[in-house]
Order: structure tokens, then C-alpha cells, then sequence
């Protein structure tokens, strides 16, 4: 291939349209070019080599005899969107080259113009999008304070804005990130330079980065945007005004969408603000640990939401997954939605009214992205109207409930009857898929429409008409009228039959057996008929744009009631779980204390449910019963109530009911979670590492209104060090301001920290009830007061199948290493501190040094009342002998 072709010039003897092709493709370098070329789109170049191995599609090429022969492929333009998905999977942008004027109009080359860039976050086909979890593209600006960050769902319109500040807003945005799941994050050309500076928020997100132009991030750019696109003098009407950082982010972010989008994404309707602190911050450790919308294999199944979702429509799956990662701390809002769920747990008549009507709401959120995005067809109109036509039942139930707690949805209902009847009176009940099919419109909307499909629907009776006509004039009995797509209609005469044809045919075609002619009738009809059909199929595509443009021009009206709707509709599933699963409704309130009687995990109950769940208790504040340390074998459970008493803590706070007998929750700012560990090795971090790293966040952020879960903390390290850094974090831990500390539950195998419990006072032991049965254990699965002096990790052995030599002897050298554990007068040595007061010699505390075992097994068999002066004498000689055996 020339230079000039490598560069992306036309070549002086390239045709017109490569010519075209050439300056289309250097308007956009960095994007897979589709050319649109009768029925299908073609790819040249470069373009065509990479997308032939991706799309395993056959490479040919262009003037293939010729020195400037040009590599290329195509795929039919019907199935597009499936080519394209597996692009954007690989990585790549799509640029969509479109005939852009009717050919039959074009005077020499047609025109084309790219008419849309698709990109991951931008890919909106409906039958690849996951339809319960939501798409977004991501926009981040990072400024001198913090960070701005903004997020558009293409597909909804969705369009959301704030500000991270301070020293942890690169941590937060992580998290935030995270949570939003972004397909695509676009950042500003110097956010990627190399300048010696790591982002590493950008680093699990790598892979969907894109960067745009610093000026498109400047503040004056940016919010001149905003201003012109939601036609507003100022953005005070949005509460967004004093974000800078968030208006620079939000205004790029839509002007990326404009540019790559060519459309006025009139769906984008308003713009909120959130602030990360009008919810319970969740980490996003703490949400991978707790598996609140993925579970540990990284799948739906099996996760919180999972567990949760029992809605019926996809807008509602996707409020649910936001109310999980968003749970609430205002107790008035937590109430309200609590209020709801009842007012549909005890009316199961209700409830059922309303979950059978769901059933048949489509997806309103997204139906209105792609009736503004104009890439609708008739049958999105139809679902709208069908589900448009349940608005005036929805408000009928929710009326005859005559409750307070959906008064706030009643009052703003608006059933949208107009656009209901709108769509009713213009288009077919059973429309095509392809707009280009025509059979859109209604009959009687429009007389000249009618008129034409009249001159079309009668024409086999009027060629029917001509060919007897004819067969009768001609004397030529076989005579018949056909069609096909290339000579149109015709006469056919055998030429058996050929003397008898009139002078005024003409002939067309000649066949083997036959002649095919066509006369002045019939050439006039053809002319007619086929005007007709030509001006059916513009005048039915110019009505149904008007139909959708009048749709769309209500937008706002319509998201308001997509937003209701999922609202209900998760509430709906949560007051449906309660009932199938036994929830109660949690009490909320300002206080400190976390009780909860008989709670349950939502995900492990019903995993096995012939199998009975064992329910516990719990009972934490912020002084008295602050911090819970939970001992107990490996397997014996104790992960899974770590786990469980926070989910019914995040479930309350999401104004859901809860799988307990009775829960009381005061209000939790976040909720820190330290449950498994992975390895980071990609990044050079043991899982050692990791887990100190994600201690060091808890032990920083946590407040008193925190809920910490703690899971084996130290166990990457050798056992002294994992003791010391463990005792250590529970003391720092432990609540001595005027505040308290923060409510903690500590797992650990490490039994020595169970002597906190006696220097500190709001730390409780507890432990995982076991019984010992013939040298094995059985799992009780129950939280009982106290510690427990054994791990049972030699029983636990026995149960994976180690050799018996093995287990034997490593019970030998645990005995050993026990016989080590307390100092020489009794005291557990972990205990001891530089601070420690010396106390003078000490009496050997004889209940507690495994040397003193024989003394008291002596001691026990003594009966003085028994004895006999001799005997006295001997056993005295004997205690002093097995006395000084003890000594060190």
C-alpha cells in the first residue's frame, strides 16, 4: 500500500467514494469505521485487519489486480449491533457511517456522515444490555482539593453529580467508582501523562479509560454546556452551583456524549447532586466481603441483591442494587420506606393486585432513552402504551389502601393518559420490527396514507382484472401478469402463443418457452402502484417521527413515573420477602445500640432449607458491650454471624425488613468489614499486605456511630506477631472518649485475647458452642457467653482426613507449645506491658501454669478429715517434692 494510503490521503486515482471514505476515516483516527454501502457496512484498511480477526470474519480487498489494492471486509447492517458488541468487548470504538440523503435524490456520490461513535459506556443495543443492573459512563476531573465526579446511564437518562474533597477523597472515589461500576470513565488528557505521579484510582478501571481534551474540563466550558443543554440561566435550580469540581466533570461529560452521540439527548432532563455523607459509606472492601451485588465467584447469584430482588420489572432490580450499595442514615427516610414495606407485608390482597400488574411494565426508563435517542421502533411505542395503560389501575389500589405511607406517591401520580391515547390512536396494535416494513400507522389517522394503501391493497384485484381483460382481447388463453425486482411487471406470452401478441406490447424479456412484454396499462399501473408504495413508506416513517417526537417531548413527565414505579416496585419485592422469609421490621432510631434477637443470614438460610439455621443474638453499643470477641473452631461459624449481623444492620439502614425475631438499629455512618483476604500480587501486595492496609483504613475512619466486622486479623503473619497486632488493634479500638468507640465484632482463633475481657471494660467474650464426642467435635453453630480455650484445629484436621500419625503428633507439640505460655508466676505474658507496674515477687498462680498439673492432681486426691498422722506427714514430704519439680 503508498504512503498516501498509510496516512490516511486519498490517492490521485482513487475513486470518488474511497475519496470520501478517506476523509471521513481521518475525522476519526482512534475509531473502527463503519461505511455504510447499500446493505451493509464495510471496513478498509487498517480498520478492515483489525476487525477481521476480531469479528473472525473473511479479509478480501479492493482492486485486488491493482498496485493500490486496499484491505477490506463487511458485515450486513441488520446485524450490526452483534459485530459491534464484540468490538467494544475487544476494546475498540465504532464510528457509524450513514447514507445520509436518498439515494434516488443524490445527484452523483451520496453523501455519508458519521452519525453516532459507539463506545462501551455508549453501547445501548437492548438485547445485549444486562436489563438489571445499570450503564454508566463515568467523568473525573481531578482539581488541586478533591475530585469531580459525574455519571450519565445513556440508557435512561440518569444523570448524576458531586464532589469528593479532603485528604481521603482519592480513597472515597475509589470506593464510589467501585459502587457505580462504570462501563467507560473519562478523565482529562493530563490525568493520564506520565509525570511520575500514580492514579491509582484509575488502576482497576484501566481497562475503559478514556481521555478527552483538558479544555473540555475547564469550568467556563464546562458549565456553558450544562446551561445550554437544559436550557436554565444558572445551575442553582440543580444545587449544584458551588461544585466546581463536579460542574467541570459533568460538563465534559456531556459534551463527550453530544459529540460522539449527534443527537440533543433530550431524555437527559435534570441533573441531581448527591453527597457521599447522605448515605452509609461503604468501602469498597466491605462490599465485595459482604457480597452485596457480586458474589465471591464474581456472578449475581448468590449475592445480597440476589437474595433481595424479587421485583418485577428491571427499573426496580436497578433501585434495589442502588439502595443496597446507598443505604440511608436519616431515620425519617429509613421509616418511610419501612412504612411502605408493612403497609404491603399485612395486605397480601394488596400486594398481589399490584405485583400482578407489574408484571406487565416494561422497562420505562430505557424505553424512553431509546424513543429520544431515535432508535426506537414501533413495537417500544407499544410496550410504552401497554405499560402506560396499568398507570390508572396502579393509582386505583393505591388509593383504596388508604394509607399515609404512599401518600407521597399518590400525589404525584400522573397516569399519562394523553400520551396513552396518543399512542393508541396512531399506531398499529402489531406493528413490524423494522420500521422500513411500513404497517405502522392506524387506518383513518390520515386521509392521504389511507388513500395510497387503498391504490396499493387494490392492485391484485386490478391486475387480476387486467389479465382476464387481456386473455380476452388477445384470444391467447395462458396469458398471465407477473412481477419480480428487476423488469418490475410484465405480460407473459409461450411463444406457442407468440403471433397473437398486439402491436402495442413491448417487448421485455425473452425466456426460453417465453416472451415477457409490457403494454401502456400496465406500465401506467406499475408507475402508480410503485409511487404508492415509494410515498407509503416516507409518509408512515414522517408520522411515526412525529408520534415519537411528541412521545419524547414529555420525558420528564415519563421519568418522573418510571422513578415511582421502580420505587414501588422494590418496595413491593421487599415487603414479598418479608413475607415468604419470616422478616420483621427493624426499629431505627438515633441511639447507639445494635440488638438484634434471634437474627439470621438472608443468603446461607436458604441455601440448604431443609436444613435448620441457627439463629443468635446480638447485643453491642458503644461503651458497656462495645467490642465482642468470638472464638470457636474454623467451620464452627463464626464468619457467617460476622457477616449476618452486618447484612441486618445494611438491610434496616435500607429501609428493608430483616431476618430476625426483633432488631433494633441506631443509625450507622459505615459499616467496615474485614472478612477473607486476597492476594494482590499483581501489584506487588502479599495478602499480608492488603490486610493491614484495609486495618489501617478502619482503624482511621471508623467513629463511634461505625460498625466494624474483624475476621482473623494477623493470621498472614508468624502467630507472635498476629497476637500482637491483633491485641494491639482490639486496645485501639476500645472506646474511652466521650463518644465511645466504634461496635466491633472480633473473630479470631487466637484464644489469648480472650484476657481483655479483664482490663477492658467494654470488651465481651464469646464463643461458637461446640461438643466434643470421642476425640471430634460437633458444630453447634450457637454464640454463647464466654471464651473458649481451644481452637480445635487438630479435630477440625481430623475431619479433612490427615493421617492419624500426623494428628498424634501434632498434638505432642501443642502441648509443648502451651506449656509455654505463661510466665514463671502464672500470668499470660501476652498481657504484659513496658507500662506494667512491678508488682514485687508474686504468688504462682497454681490454676493457671501447666508445670503445676501433678501438684493439683495431688492436692485434689488429699482428704485431711482422712488421715492419719503419718499419712499427713508422708503426703506433706510428697507436696514438697512435687513443689519444687514445678519451679522453672
Amino acid at each position: 500500500m503508498n504512503s498516501e494510503l498509510k496516512k490516511g490521503f486519498p490517492a490521485e486515482d482513487e475513486t470518488p467514494m474511497m475519496q470520501q471514505y478517506h476523509r471521513i476515516k481521518k475525522e476519526h483516527p482512534d475509531s473502527i469505521l463503519f461505511y455504510r454501502m447499500g446493505d451493509f457496512y464495510e471496513m478498509f484498511n487498517e480498520d478492515a485487519k483489525t476487525a477481521s480477526g476480531i469479528l473472525e470474519i473473511a479479509l478480501t480487498s479492493r482492486n485486488k489486480n491493482r498496485s493500490n489494492a486496499v484491505p477490506m471486509c463487511g458485515i450486513p447492517y441488520h446485524s450490526a449491533n452483534a459485530y459491534i458488541a464484540r468490538l467494544i468487548k475487544a476494546g475498540k470504538r465504532v464510528a457509524i457511517c450513514e447514507q445520509v440523503e436518498d439515494p434516488r435524490l443524490a445527484k452523483g456520490l451520496v453523501r455519508r456522515e458519521v452519525v453516532r461513535i459507539v463506545t462501551s459506556g455508549t453501547f445501548l443495543d437492548e438485547t445485549l444490555l444486562d436489563p438489571r443492573a445499570p450503564h454508566f459512563i463515568v467523568s473525573v476531573y481531578p482539581g488541586k482539593d478533591g475530585f469531580g465526579l459525574a455519571a450519565i446511564d445513556v440508557s435512561t437518562g440518569a444523570f448524576r453529580v458531586t464532589e469528593l474533597l479532603g485528604p481521603d477523597a482519592e480513597a472515597v472515589l475509589f470506593d464510589e467508582l467501585e459502587k457505580i461500576g462504570p462501563q467507560e470513565i473519562l478523565v482529562p488528557d493530563s490525568a493520564t501523562a506520565t509525570n511520575g505521579t500514580p492514579r491509582s484510582w484509575l488502576d482497576r478501571h484501566a481497562h475503559c479509560v478514556n481521555s478527552c481534551e483538558d479544555w473540555t474540563f475547564s469550568f467556563g466550558e464546562a458549565y456553558r454546556r450544562l446551561v445550554e443543554h437544559f436550557h436554565t440561566g444558572s445551575l442553582e435550580g440543580f444545587g449544584c452551583e458551588p461544585l466546581k469540581l463536579g460542574i467541570c466533570a459533568a460538563g465534559a461529560l456531556l459534551h463527550f456524549l453530544h459529540e460522539s452521540q449527534k443527537t440533543a439527548l433530550d431524555h437527559i432532563r435534570s441533573l441531581s447532586t448527591f453527597n457521599v455523607e447522605q448515605f452509609m459509606m461503604l468501602d469498597h472492601t466491605t462490599v465485595r466481603s459482604l457480597e452485596l451485588v457480586l458474589s465471591s465467584e464474581g456472578t449475581r447469584k448468590n449475592s445480597l441483591l440476589d437474595a433481595l430482588d424479587l421485583s418485577l420489572t428491571p427499573m426496580g432490580a436497578r433501585r434495589i442494587r442502588d439502595w443496597i450499595l446507598k443505604p440511608l442514615v436519616n431515620n425519617k427516610d429509613i421509616d418511610a420506606r419501612l412504612d411502605v414495606v408493612e403497609l404491603f407485608k399485612d395486605n397480601p390482597m394488596l400486594r398481589q393486585d399490584l405485583r400482578d400488574r407489574f408484571k406487565k411494565i416494561h422497562d420505562l426508563e430505557r424505553l424512553l432513552g431509546r424513543i429520544s435517542l431515535s432508535t426506537c421502533t414501533a413495537r417500544d411505542l407499544v410496550a410504552l402504551k401497554t405499560s402506560l395503560a396499568l398507570l390508572p389501575e396502579l393509582l386505583r389500589l393505591l388509593r383504596e389502601a388508604s394509607s399515609p405511607a404512599v401518600g407521597r406517591f399518590v400525589d404525584s401520580w400522573d397516569s399519562l393518559d394523553d400520551l396513552h391515547t396518543r399512542i393508541e390512536e396512531q399506531i398499529v396494535d402489531d406493528p413490524p420490527f423494522s420500521l422500513k416494513e411500513g404497517n405502522l400507522i392506524r387506518e383513518g389517522r390520515h386521509p392521504e396514507l389511507d388513500r395510497l394503501k387503498n391504490i396499493s391493497r387494490d392492485g391484485k384485484s386490478w391486475i387480476a382484472s387486467l389479465e382476464a381483460k387481456e386473455r380476452q382481447r388477445t384470444g391467447i388463453p395462458i396469458l398471465k401478469v407477473g412481477f419480480n425486482k428487476i423488469y418490475g411487471y410484465y405480460l407473459e406470452v409461450t411463444k406457442k402463443h407468440a403471433e397473437r401478441v398486439p402491436a402495442d406490447y413491448i417487448r421485455k424479456q425473452s425466456l426460453v418457452n417465453a416472451e415477457r412484454y409490457i403494454c401502456p396499462e400496465l406500465k401506467k399501473f406499475e408507475e402508480e402502484i410503485t409511487s404508492a408504495e415509494e410515498k407509503i413508506a416516507d409518509l408512515e416513517l414522517k408520522l411515526f417521527h412525529e408520534v415519537r417526537e411528541g412521545i419524547a417531548s414529555q420525558g420528564e413527565r415519563i421519568q418522573h413515573m418510571a422513578r415511582t414505579v421502580s420505587e414501588i416496585d422494590a418496595l413491593l419485592a421487599f415487603a414479598e420477602g418479608a413475607h415468604r422469609f419470616n422478616y420483621t421490621r427493624p426499629v431505627v432510631d438515633e441511639d447507639t445500640v445494635l440488638e438484634i434477637e434471634n437474627g439470621r443470614h438472608p443468603l446461607i438460610e436458604r441455601i440448604d432449607p431443609a436444613s435448620r439455621f441457627i439463629p443468635n443474638d446480638t447485643l453491642l453499643d458503644c461503651r458497656e458491650r462495645q467490642i465482642m470477641i468470638i472464638t470457636g473452631p474454623n467451620m464452627a461459624g463464626k464468619s457467617t454471624y460476622l457477616r449476618q449481623v452486618a447484612l441486618v444492620a445494611l438491610m434496616a439502614q435500607m429501609g428493608s425488613f430483616v431476618p430476625a425475631d426483633r432488631a433494633r438499629v441506631g443509625v450507622m455512618d459505615r459499616i467496615f468489614s474485614r472478612v477473607g483476604a486476597q492476594d494482590h500480587l499483581q501489584k506487588g501486595q502479599s495478602t499480608f499486605m492488603v490486610e493491614m492496609n484495609e486495618t489501617a483504613n478502619i482503624l482511621n475512619n471508623a467513629t463511634a456511630r461505625s460498625l466494624i466486622i474483624l475476621d482473623e486479623i494477623g493470621r498472614g503473619t508468624s502467630t507472635f506477631d498476629g497476637i500482637s497486632i491483633a491485641w494491639s488493634i482490639v486496645e485501639y479500638l476500645h472506646g474511652n472518649g466521650p463518644k465511645g468507640g466504634p461496635k466491633t465484632l472480633f473473630a479470631t482463633h487466637y484464644h489469648e485475647l480472650t484476657e481483655l475481657e479483664l482490663v477492658l471494660s467494654g470488651v465481651h467474650n464469646y464463643n461458637v458452642q461446640v461438643k466434643e464426642w470421642n476425640d471430634e467435635i460437633i458444630f453447634l453453630r450457637k454464640i454463647v457467653p464466654g471464651g473458649s480455650d481451644k481452637s480445635y484445629g487438630i479435630q477440625v484436621a481430623r475431619l479433612a482426613g490427615l493421617p492419624e500419625k500426623v494428628l498424634a503428633r501434632a498434638r505432642e507439640v501443642l502441648y509443648n507449645l502451651e506449656r509455654s505460655e505463661f510466665d514463671e508466676v502464672g500470668r499470660p505474658r501476652i498481657s504484659q506491658t513496658d507500662e506494667t507496674e512491678e508488682a514485687g515477687p508474686q504468688q504462682l498462680d497454681l490454676f493457671s501454669d501447666p508445670r503445676a498439673l501433678p501438684l493439683i492432681r495431688f492436692l485434689e486426691t488429699l482428704h485431711p478429715d482422712e488421715m492419719t498422722p503419718k499419712q499427713a506427714l508422708e503426703s506433706l514430704y510428697h507436696l514438697g517434692e512435687l513443689f519444687r519439680k514445678s519451679k522453672p
